[in-house]
């Protein structure tokens, strides 16, 4: 079996090749796509395997977006996807598509400790639920269950629920973005498309000066988010518009993953996943993320008995890639 496993992102999409499962951390070959420069999905794979000048047996995909049936419609990229008619189109014998949260909380009982950044050690329990949280250009969630002697990942929509404010700046933010776009989901505020979001809100409200420079820099920007983490991170004291973007973002993010920990009752632990939190690992390890993080009233000390990790590696890829030879090697029933 040759499996190629994709994960694919609204922004980037990482295709890779894996002659077996114990080599699932070391593809035979792997390269990275634009999304956006493709029509498809089909497209993307033949230009890969032209490339790669490899030929495979099955396919697994992760993609950003509910799978019913066998079926996707991508949420954040115009790419609609069946398994059957993907196999046949791409000469496959099997095609299994997955939400990429369920991919990496596929991937998250394999992760080696290397691959971790630890916010919160907690008192974890070997038989928890664990919750996964992934701000990237989307928003999201997953979870894990125990079965037997292992764990059963389960998707989740869970970053389109309604956004719920913490205190008056973020209830303002509410209404601000209500005004805008009618439903007011935490994707709306707690991923890529989301900080510039709060970043506008906070511009437009006089909550803080934006350098003209730095406007103008924006302005000519096809996507204003990395300058907004970048300035917050470099340039704090020069940019105290985008140190506050970072600030809320980071609040809402700590307290959305308290949410979802809730939720599932993640004693096993939650891990944040996805392009940003590896990307602005300062603003959490500070006191203010775990603040926000246990700010749930009678169960703020629950909440500080949970571990807390961030994912360091695109663990996506890796769960995909798991999750076919996990599915794709028994025969149909």
């Amino acid at each position: 079996m040759m499996l190629l496993a994709g994960d694919i992102g609204g922004t980037k999409t990482l295709l890779g090749l894996y002659p077996s499962r114990a080599g699932a951390r070391k593809p035979l070959a792997l390269s990275e796509f634009r999304s956006a420069d493709f029509a498809g999905l089909e497209e993307m794979v033949r230009a890969f395997l032209q490339q790669t000048g490899q030929s495979a047996s099955h396919g697994c995909f992760d993609v950003p977006g509910p799978v019913i049936a066998g079926r996707a419609h991508l949420t954040n990229l115009p790419w609609s996807l069946s398994e059957a008619p993907l196999a046949a189109a791409l000469g496959l014998q099997r095609v299994a598509l997955i939400n990429d949260l369920k991919a990496v909380a596929h991937a998250v009982p394999h992760l080696q400790k290397s691959e971790l950044h630890t916010l919160n050690p907690g008192r974890p329990d070997p038989r928890g639920a664990i919750a996964v949280i992934a701000p990237g250009t989307g928003l999201g969630e997953a979870f894990l269950v125990r079965s037997g002697s292992g764990y059963i990942a389960c998707s989740s929509e869970g970053g389109h629920a309604d956004f719920g404010p913490a205190d008056e700046t973020q209830a303002e933010l509410l209404r601000y973005l209500a005004d805008r776009f009618g439903h007011v989901s935490y994707e709306r505020v707690c991923s890529g498309i989301g900080i510039p979001n709060i970043y506008d809100f906070l511009r437009e409200t006089g909550h803080a000066p934006e350098p003209p420079g730095f406007a103008a820099t924006l302005a000519s920007a096809p996507d204003r988010t990395p300058l907004i983490v970048k300035a917050a991170r470099e340039a704090p004291a020069a940019n105290p518009l985008c140190a506050s973007t970072l600030h809320i973002f980071t609040d809402i993010l700590a307290a959305e993953a308290g949410n979802l920990a809730l939720k599932v009752l993640a004693t096993g632990g939650v891990y944040l996943a996805g392009g940003i939190p590896g990307r602005i690992l300062p603003a959490l390890t500070g006191e203010n993320f775990l603040k926000a993080f246990v700010n749930k009233g009678r169960f703020a000390d629950f909440l500080k008995d949970i571990p807390v990790h961030v994912v360091m590696t695109r663990a996506a890829l890796l769960g995909a890639a798991l999750y076919g030879f996990d599915h794709l090697e028994a025969p149909l029933e």
